[in-house]
């Protein structure tokens, strides 16, 4: 048998199988490609997973505010929408695309605009992000 300490090699013995050895671990080559393929389809159910997540739609109404001039709470001004769920303020940052920036000067230097948002939310960084599809003023 070849010697190695590190890595992954192959050594074909006499009743040929195949045995896959693993830093320590020694396998057979029907097991260790077994492992292998689960170890895939859990990372792909994961992924997919995640992606159902991130893509879900979802349509708020809201007061709109500037993030940094209303709230001091970004860098550059950006839309935030914030809507009251389950007793508490919910922030939702408007994602910079034209449909976001073609909505901003209303709300830019302090200003409030009730608007209902449709678009898709995933949560970054503790902050629920959304990418509006349309922004459409609150008729009163």
């Amino acid at each position: 048998m070849p010697a190695t300490t590190t890595g992954i090699w192959l050594n074909i013995i006499s009743n040929c199988d195949v045995i896959v050895a693993v830093g320590r671990l020694i396998l057979t080559m029907k097991t260790f490609t077994l492992m292998l393929a689960a170890g895939l389809m859990l990372a792909g159910y994961m992924a997919k997973a995640d992606d159902a997540a991130a893509g879900k739609d979802i349509t708020i109404t809201g007061s709109m505010v500037c993030g940094k001039c209303t709230l001091h709470e970004t860098k550059s001004c950006q839309n935030v929408v914030q809507v009251k769920q389950d007793g508490k303020n919910v922030n939702y940052y408007l994602k910079q695309n034209d449909v976001s920036k073609a909505a901003h000067d209303p709300v830019c230097g302090g200003g409030a605009e009730q608007v209902t948002v449709t678009g898709t939310v995933v949560e970054k960084d503790g902050k629920e992000v959304l990418t509006p599809k349309k922004i459409e003023p609150v008729k009163t």
